[in-house]
């Protein structure tokens, strides 16, 4: 157990940093190319469906966790 919060420490600045350098690098590319619109549109609308999907079911919050 006392691992485990270290690890889960690392894993989210691994994942933060990896976050950080794939926006960097989205609005380089975003400058200057057309098809990134495309695809950054693309995610935009997958994100929000998925998100209505998700706040539209009934059992979203029914878990023991909430």
């Amino acid at each position: 157990m006392k691992r485990t919060k270290p690890l889960a420490l690392l894993g989210v600045a691994v994942l933060a940093v990896l976050v950080l350098g794939a926006f960097a690098l989205l609005m380089t590319t975003l400058l200057s190319d057309v098809a990134a619109v495309a695809t950054l549109a693309l995610c935009i609308v997958f994100i929000v469906a998925l998100s209505v999907l998700g706040a539209k079911s009934k059992q979203w919050r029914q878990n023991p966790y909430w």
